[in-house]
């Protein structure tokens, strides 16, 4: 297996394993606000670490620059959600987590 593939594999690998940490995030984390917090930075990391991957695999600059526009493209749609979620929860009166 030469390095290349060996490396995308080791980025894809690691991409999935936090998409796995948000997923985990999801489900134990006490409320909507740091749920948010989880998804929206642990799967952008995870999926940065994935487009990495391919965009070594593929071994193209063209399809390489199309990837990076799709993970900047989500980073910024994803921010703008998650604001948006989070100040709809603020709005309908959800408070934030506190420790009794």
């Amino acid at each position: 297996m030469p390095v290349v593939d060996l490396l995308a594999l080791v980025l894809m690998l690691t991409g999935a394993a936090f998409f796995f940490a948000g997923t985990v995030g999801l489900l134990r984390f006490p409320d909507v606000y740091c749920r948010l917090h989880a998804l929206t930075k642990v799967d952008n990391l995870g999926l940065g670490f994935v487009l990495a991957g391919l965009a070594l695999r593929s071994g193209l600059l063209t399809v390489a620059l199309k990837l990076l526009l799709i993970w900047l493209l989500v980073l910024l749609a994803s921010t703008t959600a998650c604001h948006l979620s989070a100040r709809a929860a603020r709005h309908l009166g959800v408070e934030p987590w506190r420790r009794a």
